[in-house]
């Protein structure tokens, strides 16, 4: 039996009654975040992080964007931060679409008739695809960041898919090994900080969670020829996490006539904590892409 609203604890031992949250369809609380601009909002942007970490990482990214007018909203997904959820484990994919969607309506109902797009980094940028395909006509455009299209090369050879699939019906909560920090971007100090941060999941992936993105990539990858919705895509080309190749992919396959890519030379996995020149480029781009899509304030 679940406990009573009142006592229910995150995972850190806050009261969510202390704590901005939703609770989904499966009764787990997700702890939110809210970055509001000081007037009326324009637009409003929902913000997927990636896999083990939580949505307090994208402060700088919301400050772009709050300083012309944009609310942005986010949560850390089931099983990570300050949400419920046993850790990095999930029963299927769509639960982080179906929570992205419960959330983004939450915020449509507050703020009717403007303007959503969806920013996704790593394993958020599979959420934001699959739940920008889920309802097309939804969104304005979704920005992309370093996404996981496609499963990396040499992660995803058939044999290691075949021994996957075994270990999963064997073991699934063995692990595969744990995130490497060192490739999430080329400034120390962020990797220190990403190392330290308590927040984020240091332990390994199970072989589970792999299946997990492993399909997810796959439902990508039916999808991409249906996709026209406007989409920019920043990615470097020096992203051991996430295969570019996934993201050529993504931009020559999709239908959309409002696309865009920019490829970072040297830049590791997250573009928006990397080197200071890359993360400056990277909110201007992405802050500029979204003001651009939005309608002018006579309608005209």
């Amino acid at each position: 039996m679940p406990e009573p609203e009142g006592n229910r604890l995150s995972p850190q031992g806050v009261p969510y009654t202390d704590l901005p949250h939703i609770v989904n369809a499966d009764g787990l609380h997700l702890f939110c975040r809210y970055w509001e601009p000081d007037s009326q909002p324009k637009a409003l942007v929902f913000v997927a992080h990636g896999a083990g970490e939580h949505c307090g990482g994208y402060a700088d990214i919301a400050h772009s964007l709050t300083q012309h007018g944009i609310l942005v909203f986010a949560h850390d997904h089931v099983g990570h931060g300050q949400s419920e959820g046993e850790r990095m484990d999930i029963k299927n994919f769509q639960i982080y679409i179906r929570d992205a969607l419960q959330h983004i309506d939450i915020m449509k109902g507050r703020y009717p008739n403007l303007p959503v797009f969806i920013i996704g980094h790593s394993m958020g940028g599979s959420i934001s695809i699959l739940t920008a395909c889920e309802r097309p006509q939804d969104f304005a455009g979704v920005v992309l960041i370093g996404p996981m299209v496609q499963m990396n090369a040499e992660s995803a050879t058939p044999f290691k898919v075949f021994l996957a699939k075994i270990l999963n019906r064997l073991t699934p909560k063995l692990s595969l090994g744990s995130i490497e920090s060192k490739w999430i971007s080329r400034d120390p100090k962020q990797v220190e900080a990403y190392d330290t941060d308590e927040l984020n999941y240091h332990g390994g992936l199970r072989v589970s969670f792999g299946m997990q993105l492993m399909d997810a990539a796959a439902r990508i990858k039916r999808e991409l020829p249906n996709i026209t919705w406007p989409f920019f895509i920043l990615h470097g080309d020096a992203d051991k996490l996430c295969d570019i190749g996934g993201t050529h992919l993504m931009y020559n396959e999709a239908k959309s006539t409002d696309k865009n890519l920019k490829v970072y030379e040297k830049a590791y996995h997250a573009l928006h904590h990397d080197l200071p020149e890359t993360v400056e480029s990277v909110l201007k781009k992405v802050s500029t892409w979204i003001l651009e899509r939005l309608p002018s304030p006579h309608g005209s």
